[in-house]
């Protein structure tokens, strides 16, 4: 049986490698990048379990997309949703992002049970070792068929302060983001206080030109990049 560690152990030598948003063939033990990040973490699974996850419907591995939309609905259904600080205590536990609309983007990343992750990031990036903490985190993700150490003491995250869709936002902070982004010549569809689809994409249009991970929320490094404080 496949375990947490030995994928954690098959995602630590691609560190360092390019992001693209690609299709990579979940069968092919060779490939070296790039990723994204949807597509690393279902590489990993198939790789050391043999199953697709967080792939969109068909069963070819060669041909399949993953996407982080994909990861959330599996995560119901297939294997475990388990507290974000438990799954970052557990080596080769996920923790998953959702997207915040059909269509968008969200994150995913693998941890190393001690804080810390390995995870396709963005392209300015690439494939890097970051930590979990001062990130916002809607669940983690135990795969069907892989042993996992369980006995293990959740980790303090601490909060973060993240500004999204449908989070109660303060709406003068939002008009701050909004205010950043038609400076930078993005439209928000207005400076409105409303932290809606319009400001979403926005937001994830501004991250994919700075290449940040794109997720249409805004918490430190966007903030920082946007020149606000949250």
């Amino acid at each position: 049986m496949a375990t947490g560690s030995e994928m954690l152990e098959l995602a630590r030598p691609h560190i360092g490698e390019a992001y693209e948003n690609v299709l990579v063939p979940k069968n092919n033990a060779n490939w070296r990048g790039p990723w994204d990040c949807a597509e690393f973490m279902s590489w990993l699974v198939f790789q050391e379990a043999g199953v697709l996850y967080g792939c969109f419907d068909g069963d070819d591995p060669a041909t399949v997309e993953a996407y982080t939309g994909a990861w959330k609905t599996d995560s119901t259904r297939l294997g475990r949703r388990i507290a974000p600080n438990k799954a970052a205590a557990i080596a080769g536990g996920f923790l998953l992002r959702f997207p915040p609309a059909p269509g968008r983007m969200g994150h995913v990343a693998i941890c190393d049970g001690q804080g810390g992750t390995v995870e396709a990031k963005s392209h300015t990036e690439g494939v890097v070792a970051d930590t979990v903490r001062g990130r916002r985190w809607d669940t983690g993700v135990l795969i069907p068929g892989v042993e996992y150490n369980e006995d293990v003491t959740p980790l303090p995250l601490g909060p973060v302060r993240v500004v999204r869709m449908g989070a109660d936002n303060d709406p003068e902070v939002v008009r701050n983001i909004q205010r950043a982004l038609e400076a930078a010549h993005i439209d928000t569809g207005g400076v409105d206080g409303i932290y809606g689809p319009k400001t979403t994409a926005a937001v994830a249009a501004f991250q994919r030109v700075k290449g940040l991970v794109v997720d249409g929320e805004v918490g430190p490094q966007t903030a920082e990049e946007l020149g606000i404080q949250l």
